[in-house]
């Protein structure tokens, strides 16, 4: 892992975005989902919801499956963190979601989604609503693709029917529509 962990500040909400891991700018800009996958997600969000980067940034706590930029991997894309440093940063979500206690989770791409649900392919999870349970805490789990533009799934069918279906789920979750009290 390199740089310094990324984090979306002191944020009390009740719903929890959950991405893999920052990029290589983010550190240096100091928060998550700082360039393209970013501007991607927030359009995702102010397209379903009405809520502006802004709005989200200062609603919504930022969570990571890995605080640190992994590094590139040799293609040169973002490297996908390994099982050990999943592990060594897994307190960080654990801490979160104990305090927190989150009633909407939102995990982005494949790596934040297998932290809470099996799957084999993004269309066995993305459009789909999960109720799951964490150390005795019930939560809403709602998972999105990865918003980059390494891949085109979201962009194509299934993909952009299911992600759809899943921007309207979040649209309509209550803990959402708290967030503009």
């Amino acid at each position: 892992m390199q740089s310094t962990p990324v984090y979306g500040g002191a944020v009390m909400s009740d719903v929890m975005l959950i991405g893999q891991a920052p990029g290589p700018r983010e550190p240096v800009l100091q928060k998550p989902f700082a360039h393209t996958a970013g501007k991607t997600l927030f359009r995702w969000l102010e397209e379903s919801c009405g809520i502006n980067e802004l709005t989200v940034r200062s609603t919504i706590y930022f969570a990571a499956v890995c605080r640190c930029f992994p590094g590139k991997s040799p293609g040169g894309t973002d490297r996908v963190p390994s099982s050990i440093e999943v592990g060594n940063c897994s307190w960080w979500m654990s801490d979160e979601f104990e305090i927190l206690r989150p009633r909407l989770v939102i995990p982005v791409g494949k790596l934040a989604i297998a932290q809470f649900v099996p799957f084999e392919k993004l269309g066995d999870v993305v459009g789909k609503k999960f109720v799951l349970h964490l150390d005795g805490h019930r939560f809403d789990l709602i998972p999105l693709p990865h918003p980059s533009g390494a891949s085109p799934w979201h962009k194509i069918p299934p993909g952009k029917q299911l992600l759809e279906k899943a921007m309207r789920k979040i649209a309509r979750h209550p803990a959402i529509h708290a967030l503009s009290r």
